[in-house]
């Protein structure tokens, strides 16, 4: 099969290259997907650079979100059929024309969605789900406060928060992206070129979640623009990952920080977060509340050219691969 891999080991979006491997063996408990599209993440650049290896027993192609059909199933496996359609969250191996996953981990692609479309889905409702709503908590009538807000998780933050019936106050850079940000639903849209948000957010009533992908340049504003009893979850640190945190200011605010990661999550957990999202975002995608947003589709074989587009900070929503 046709696969992406990183030239030495580690590199810049030239490093990646077009390559074959054999096709997966399927275990049990596993469904081969034949992949007609994969996302791609924030952590697969990681990855590519050497800044973020994969868990132990992962595939080392990059990847953690594919769609396509099955192929084949495994001993054990009865919720899916051969020619079933999915998409699919990975632990690495998206990069390829097939990939085995924990048939666990899949979701039925909801009607009126395309592969490329279906392929922008499980990482982001899988981290916001997991950072908004369960470790954030937010819940209808209280205001979300999102940083890049025109990513793939910013998008999806910001739809799935408005379906929730929550406010949402989105920062972005740049005036095109901050009318992006509002066009998608964004209740409030800060152009945050200049780093600066504070008096924005205050003016507009403060936040009880933050979803912060920016890490230690926005670290003192995120802490001020919290209402009491507000959470600050922390996804990413672009900016850095080492801040002062006046714990008084927590203990007074009666504040949450709290971060997470999806990635080296176990099996099973991922299996729990799978029919929570099913149960959660899909009828949000089915009556048209999320919505997929694909900024740009480029072949398989030009993955490298995807990074660099990714990296460029061009895009608002996701870029995807298409095998095709």
């Amino acid at each position: 099969m046709r696969v992406i891999e990183i030239r030495g080991g580690k590199g810049d979006a030239r490093a990646l290259t077009p390559g074959e491997r054999p096709v997966p063996e399927v275990g049990r408990g596993q469904v081969l997907i034949r992949v007609r599209a994969a996302g791609i993440n924030r952590p697969d650049i990681l990855q590519r650079k050497g800044l973020y290896p994969p868990p132990e027993g992962a595939s080392d192609i990059l990847g953690l979100e594919v769609a396509g059909e099955i192929e084949v199933v495994g001993a054990g496996v009865t919720r899916w059929r051969p020619g079933d359609r999915v998409c699919a969250l990975l632990g690495g191996g998206g990069y390829a024309d097939y990939a085995a996953v924990d048939a666990r981990h899949a979701l039925p692609i909801p009607d009126g969605l395309d592969f490329v479309q279906a392929a922008a889905l499980p990482e982001t409702a899988f981290t916001v789900f997991t950072n908004v709503f369960e470790d954030g908590r937010l819940t209808e009538g209280e205001t979300l406060l999102v940083h890049g807000a025109t990513s793939g998780i910013g998008v999806m933050a910001i739809q799935s928060a408005r379906a929730a019936g929550a406010r949402v106050i989105a920062t972005s850079r740049g005036a095109d992206k901050a009318q992006a940000a509002r066009d998608m639903g964004a209740d409030v849209s800060i152009n945050a070129a200049d780093g600066r948000f504070l008096d924005a957010v205050r003016e507009a009533g403060g936040a009880d979640v933050v979803l912060d992908m920016v890490g230690a340049a926005y670290a003192e504003q995120n802490l001020q623009a919290l209402k009491p009893g507000g959470r600050w979850v922390v996804i990413a640190f672009q900016s850095g990952n080492l801040v002062e945190v006046d714990l008084a200011r927590l203990m007074r605010g009666r504040l949450t920080l709290t971060g997470s990661t999806l990635r080296a999550r176990d099996a099973d957990e991922k299996a729990r977060l799978a029919v929570a999202v099913e149960a959660r975002f899909w009828p949000w995608v089915a009556d048209g509340r999320i919505r997929p947003v694909v900024d740009k589709v480029f072949p398989l074989e030009e993955a490298a050219a995807a990074h660099a587009h990714l990296e460029s900070g061009a895009h608002t929503g996701k870029v995807v691969l298409s095998m095709a």
